[in-house]
């Protein structure tokens, strides 16, 4: 196995457990992929796009489990399939937005409204406990977190994506998001990705998708706040260093959970020169 020492090393109880809200596999490999594929990790998916859901289905390997739920309040709500599938969200786009970003407008065009009950995350059965949380939603983002706190006390890490221009009607801004999730326990870490764009009528060396300093999305990645070690009992730091070395190859956070376990006797003495032995014998 790829990380056998890490494992080695850390020795959790299980392995870690993911969940995938908005799973639509159109922006390429998830950051999860590799422990995935080290069979380390367990899946749990949603997407309601029925096109989208049949891709993952297709695909999913023997630890994934993916189901057409629409994540949300609890409440009825209708989907807006937009032209471009990775647009469709249950808020309504907001065209006046979207025109001033060239091809955002032609992407976001409403092509079918389909009424939808969503789910709580605090109430899905089929989700035991998350490690990880990756959500995309289009801009529904805070409404999916803010009814899975209880789900998400035991999380050590969340990949959002957030917004600084609202795309969408009623489309809390970064900042909302950011105060949520801070009111959790959790504080930024990494941006994955990071979405200028072009104001229009504007187009540079005639692509239209070629950004200049216009900040638009960014997927960010949120932890668990280490500062405080106090909160997070020894499984939880387990699995941070999982995720931060494995999926976002953050050493450094990775260390820092090897040295609070071994501070509190939870690892043998040693165990940050074995985890450095690890990184230098290649398993980053």
């Amino acid at each position: 196995m790829q990380f056998s020492g890490l494992l080695e090393i850390l020795q959790p109880a299980r392995t870690t457990r993911i969940t995938d809200i908005g799973a639509n596999p159109i922006d390429g490999d998830p950051p999860y992929l590799r422990m995935l594929e080290a069979g380390m990790a367990e899946i749990v998916g949603f997407e309601p796009q029925p096109e989208a859901l049949a891709k993952l289905q297709l695909k999913k390997g023997p630890h994934e489990r993916y189901l057409p739920y629409a994540v949300g309040d609890g409440n009825e709500h209708t989907l807006n399939i937009c032209a471009n599938s990775g647009m469709t969200s249950l808020l309504e786009p907001d065209l006046l937005a979207l025109r001033h970003f060239a091809i955002l407008e032609p992407n976001g065009r409403v092509i079918n409204q389909v009424p939808v009950q969503t789910h709580r995350l605090d109430d899905i059965a089929e989700i035991e406990s998350i490690d990880l949380l990756k959500i995309d939603v289009q801009g529904f983002e805070l409404t999916v977190i803010k009814h899975g706190r209880e789900k998400l006390k035991n999380a050590v890490v969340i990949q959002t994506e957030v917004s600084f221009v609202s795309l969408y009607k009623g489309q809390p801004s970064f900042g909302e998001v950011d105060l949520e999730m801070r009111s959790q326990g959790f504080i930024p870490h990494h941006f994955a990705d990071i979405k200028p764009w072009v104001i229009a009528p504007t187009i540079v060396d005639g692509d239209p998708r070629k950004p200049l300093n216009q900040l638009l999305e960014a997927d960010l990645v949120y932890v668990k706040d280490f500062m405080h070690p106090e909160n997070l009992s020894d499984e939880q730091l387990k699995h941070l260093c999982l995720i931060a070395h494995i999926c976002y190859r953050s050493w450094d956070l990775a260390n820092r959970c090897i040295l609070m376990l071994e501070g509190r006797g939870s690892l043998p003495p040693g165990s940050q020169n074995r985890y450095f032995d690890t990184i230098a014998a290649g398993e980053v």
